[in-house]
């Protein structure tokens, strides 16, 4: 779906620099110059990847960040629009989804993208359904 023509190196990955309790900051995070390079499309379609919540971004100290684990190779988790459309339906703001995904939840043991990424759709939205 998205052209590759790009290699996604980590040592170009950002990490944000969250507030000390916050289990964020061992996640790597990518610019939007950076999404354009790992995705190979254009900032123009990453900021409809976001609109289009295939892609959720935070703000960090004024810079536009997505969480490296919201993408599988050269393209955003399939998993991920759907559990967003879902945090969103139950009244989650994006900055309470980005929390809710990258935070341990205790009825899966482990952060919501570590089981989204592990195949536990399902488990995670139903849970994320739940909280409403």
């Amino acid at each position: 779906m998205w052209k590759r023509h790009t290699t996604w190196h980590a040592s170009r990955v950002v990490k944000r620099s969250p507030e000390p309790s916050d289990d964020r900051e061992e996640r790597a995070w990518l610019t939007v110059p950076e999404l354009v390079e790992v995705l190979g499309v254009s900032v123009g379609r990453v900021h409809r990847l976001l609109e289009d919540r295939h892609l959720l971004a935070t703000r960090v100290d004024g810079v536009l960040k997505v969480p490296s684990d919201f993408l599988v190779g050269h393209e955003p988790l399939s998993e991920l629009r759907g559990t967003l459309i879902v945090l969103s339906d139950a009244g989650f703001s994006d900055d309470e989804a980005m929390s809710w995904l990258l935070e341990p939840e205790e009825s899966l043991g482990t952060a919501p993208i570590d089981a989204l990424r592990a195949g536990r759709k399902a488990e995670v939205r139903r849970i994320a359904q739940a909280l409403a």
